[in-house]
């Protein structure tokens, strides 16, 4: 009889409510300082996340398909087989709308340039921010169905 399948709870949450809830397992994301993956029994842990993608592997029951979501910073928290990512915002794949991602990195590569041009070092540092939130969303629907 082959092993009962080691599951662990995803949630992603926003100001805004729930984005994001199911079985999986597996979750991989960006930290600040890298690249993790959590697995079932994995030691408890926080860590600060980077602007971009979580990718959640589903159950086998749900044929191990990976879901995709954008992440704008935030922070995971794991213990007892639940993680629970708390974002500024998030965005499954599914929903991200790319005529609205692409007018916002168009947006934010005008307000660099405006703010390089006026030596507005916080204008850019925003900016710069705003572009890879929007370069992540379209990296992210990019990956969608892959």
């Amino acid at each position: 009889m082959a092993d009962p399948e080691k599951i662990i709870k995803v949630s992603v949450v926003t100001p805004d409510g729930i984005v994001y809830s199911h079985n999986a397992t597996m979750v991989a994301m960006r930290a600040i300082d890298g690249d993790r993956a959590i697995m079932y029994d994995h030691l408890p842990i926080v860590t600060p996340l980077a602007i971009g993608e979580v990718r959640v592997k589903r159950t086998h029951e749900m044929n191990d398909r990976i879901d995709h979501i954008a992440v704008n910073g935030g922070y995971i928290e794991f213990s007892n087989n639940e993680a629970t990512i708390i974002a500024d915002s998030a965005e499954r794949a599914r929903n991200i709308d790319v005529k609205r991602a692409q007018s916002a990195k168009k947006r934010a590569e005008q307000h660099m340039q405006e703010a390089k041009e006026k030596h507005n070092e916080r204008e850019m540092l925003e900016a710069e921010i705003a572009l890879r939130r929007a370069v992540n969303r379209l990296h992210v629907r990019e990956n969608y169905g892959k």
